[in-house]
């Protein structure tokens, strides 16, 4: 296990030193939040525990404020920054979906294009309705057995640039919710090559930075910009998140873009989250990332042997639309036997109180992270063999395909912001997209803003809600209608 070596001292956390410097002035409160350290709702001080309502406080000069940083969390993104091996990195209390969407509005303004694959999480067709920008999609591969959408080969991005060669910037998943990595480095050098930059939406690739033998991080491969979920894989609480950015990028722009959106009132919990889980991580996240890599291959191999599971791995990688594989990410084709993955989700919840990540028509995802210990995998391994001895049936008639490639119209934005009218689904086939349709997680549109409505979508969609998946995006939370282009 190789040793990583930071030019600042990483067993620092300020954010953390700095509440627990001000726990003990017992400061008299005359600011917000309204409950004064818990004592104006002790059912909410009960519930989280004194010691979380008590540093629940509000931006002042001890403690820095996240909109304008001049101390303590500028120290906290000077550490986050050595650490990940970036420029500068923002602390941020949006989730990474604000993360994502300051990314592309960092570089992108209306009528500019963006190269990006389109199976992408909805935060970024998201921004591309908020700026503006012209998607040019790169439609990924599928892998029909599995039916999941792969990553961006090189020759197409390379056509896509050589069509498009005003584009302002390429985006890339690294990884995809399943694990799949393209050739970022590849990626990164032929946007550049171009002169344009290169966005990375690494949600799920937090990991990508401390684990010895896992795929390529953006930083390292001289990406410009990158959104990295803390919380998904890093250990700091749900909603904190990252954005990284390299040399090329002018830090001062980013944080107006950031302080378009983002709170005034930014969470010292989220953010001594972020602070401690990077001081972590720096300290103690190679040894943790090599034992859940230990527990996924381990988990792969047991599940492989019950038979029907397939629980894939780095044997899919082909150098190109699977440059790599991440094998923290415990992804399992359940159609063998006979059940989708929303169904086996849904089962291992409701019968085996095992509350894994999703399940989509074919798959499901257990998301390990430094949190999961092997007993509990072995449970899981367990009420997988006891799933399939109960419930394995004939797989004729299921769907498979997770992805359908789009038929692009006009714009997000154009037609978000276009005229609509809302009809019956089957009446809305030929029709123009004015929502989003996915299911969520994984958070990829089926449908999103400017793309047409075909037969293909609608049956997928139908299907979808049959076998239980969570429909998201739409206006009719039940979906029996679709709002399209007037």
């Amino acid at each position: 296990m190789s040793v990583k070596k930071y030019q600042l001292d990483q067993s620092h956390a300020p954010i953390f030193e700095a509440l627990e410097s001000f726990r003990k002035m017992r400061v008299v409160p005359f600011d917000v939040p309204g409950h004064k350290r818990g004592r104006g709702n002790p059912e909410l001080a009960t519930f989280l525990g004194q010691q979380c309502v008590g540093v629940d406080v509000n931006s002042m000069k001890p403690l820095d404020n996240l909109s304008h940083p001049v101390s303590v969390i500028a120290q906290a993104e000077s550490l986050t920054a050595d650490a990940f091996g970036a420029a500068h990195a923002f602390l941020m209390v949006g989730g990474t979906t604000s993360s994502v969407q300051s990314m592309i509005l960092s570089v992108c303004k209306r009528g500019d294009e963006i190269i990006l694959p389109r199976n992408v999480h909805k935060s970024v067709i998201n921004a591309l309705v908020l700026c503006g920008a012209v998607p040019v999609y790169v439609n990924p591969q599928v892998d029909t057995r599995l039916g999941i959408s792969l990553g961006m080969c090189r020759d197409d991005i390379a056509e896509a640039i050589r069509r498009h060669p005003s584009a302002v910037a390429v985006l890339v998943n690294n990884p995809t919710y399943y694990g799949i990595c393209s050739d970022l480095q590849a990626i990164v050098d032929m946007a550049h090559a171009a002169g344009m930059y290169c966005l990375a939406d690494e949600a799920h690739g937090t990991q990508f930075y401390f684990g010895d033998g896992l795929p390529l991080s953006a930083m390292e491969a001289g990406a410009d910009m990158s959104s990295v979920s803390m919380h998904k894989s890093g250990g700091s609480l749900t909603q904190s998140s990252l954005l990284l950015t390299g040399p090329a990028i002018q830090p001062g722009y980013v944080r107006q873009i950031i302080n378009l959106s983002q709170t005034t009132s930014a969470s010292y919990l989220l953010m001594s989250s972020l602070d401690i889980s990077r001081r972590n991580l720096a300290l103690r996240g190679r040894r943790q990332f090599e034992e859940v890599v230990e527990m996924a291959e381990y988990a792969r191999e047991e599940i492989n042997a019950i038979g029907g599971y397939y629980a894939f791995g780095r044997e899919l990688v082909n150098g190109d639309s699977i440059f790599d594989f991440d094998v923290t990410k415990l992804s399992v084709h359940t159609l063998e036997i006979g059940l989708a993955g929303i169904e086996v989700y849904d089962i291992l919840r409701d019968e085996y109180d095992i509350q894994i990540e999703f399940g989509d028509l074919g798959n499901i995802l257990a998301y390990l992270s430094i949190g999961d210990r092997f007993q509990e995998v072995e449970r899981l391994v367990s009420a997988l063999s006891e799933i399939r001895r109960r419930y394995q049936s004939d797989s004729a008639g299921l769907l498979t395909e997770e992805y359908i490639d789009p038929e692009v119209v006009m714009t997000p934005q154009d037609a978000f912001y276009a005229d609509k009218v809302s009809l019956p689904l089957d009446k809305a086939v030929g029709r123009v997209c004015n929502e989003f349709v996915m299911c969520y997680p994984p958070g990829i549109p089926l449908l999103a803003p400017g793309e047409r409505v075909t037969d293909e979508i609608v049956e997928h969609i139908k299907y979808a809600k049959e076998k239980g998946c969570s429909m998201t995006g739409s206006e009719d939370p039940d979906l029996n209608r679709l709002n399209v282009l007037a």
